[in-house]
């Protein structure tokens, strides 16, 4: 396993990758593991820092992530919503022909190794309102606004102060480990 790591606005990410592809991309915590990069990590890190400078609204990766079959067809749904767009878990699940799996596919959003490259955070709630995220809903409100998308439900975006982002960055560091 290829292993490096990019520092963001929204805390330190690690990058993990095979021969095949980026394999995991998470906010990680306070321990890492020693570095050992490929041309894959480099050419990922290089995208994110691109895209965290807003030169880049799309990524061109070789992508290996580990899933079960459901949860590879809804990262793949996800990487089809655009930049500054959102859809909602039921819209993910008709475009799956699975109206009724709407939970299915919020349990599968959540378990997605590859934080940002595909956009899970791009998920909202049928209402406009912003859901869960590995990350905390804070990043997943920089994330949106980053992007452009103007379509959250007006209380929404009175989450996004200095204070309440800081906050989650140091309190859920460690909360996407469960990836791992």
């Amino acid at each position: 396993m290829y292993i490096d790591y990019v520092d963001t606005p929204l805390g330190e990410m690690e990058i993990q990758a095979t021969d095949a592809g980026v394999a995991q991309v998470i906010f990680c915590g306070l321990q890492k593991q020693p570095e050992n990069p490929s041309e894959i990590t480099r050419s990922c890190r290089q995208q994110l820092a691109e895209y965290f400078a807003g030169q880049r609204t799309a990524f061109d990766l070789p992508l290996d992530p580990k899933g079960t079959v459901f949860q590879k067809s809804v990262w793949g749904c996800l990487q089809d919503i655009p930049f500054g767009g959102s859809l909602s878990y039921g819209e993910i699940a008709d475009m799956l022909n699975n109206p009724k799996a709407v939970r299915a596919v919020g349990g599968a959003n959540g378990r997605n190794p590859l934080t940002i490259i595909v956009p899970c955070h791009r998920v909202i709630g049928a209402n406009g309102t912003l859901t869960g995220y590995a990350g905390g809903v804070e990043r997943k409100l920089w994330l949106l606004k980053h992007e452009g998308f103007q379509g959250l439900a007006d209380k929404e975006t009175k989450v996004n102060d200095g204070d309440a982002l800081n906050k989650v960055i140091s309190r859920r560091q460690d909360k996407t480990q469960f990836l791992k």
